[in-house]
């Protein structure tokens, strides 16, 4: 009974040491403003992003998750995309064009 609990136990931390994770991508309204294929970056205007802590909107370059990802934008499409915060660095994991 005791191990049961213990299974239990370590099965509902599991869990829930992964809903920040879930909970961290949100989508966000840019402008592509600049495209760095060499990099692996992209420019983006973008309002606040706040499961990254950004409360205003901002004109940052991100890394790409996917350097493909580059290939299906341009400068100045409007897109909708969800980034991630990775120690210092934010990475876009999606990106599209709006519609």
């Amino acid at each position: 009974m005791k191990k049961t609990m213990q299974i239990l136990a370590a099965a509902m931390f599991a869990a829930i040491s992964l809903l920040p994770a879930c909970a961290q991508a949100e989508a966000v309204q840019g402008e592509v403003r600049k495209i760095d294929e060499a990099a692996g970056k992209i420019t983006l205007k973008h309002g606040p992003i706040k499961s990254l802590g950004m409360d205003m909107g901002m004109t940052m370059a991100f890394r790409v998750k996917d350097p493909a990802m580059l290939k299906e934008v341009q400068v100045g499409d409007k897109v909708e995309f969800e980034a991630e915060q990775a120690g210092s660095a934010y990475t876009v994991m999606k990106i599209q064009k709006s519609k």
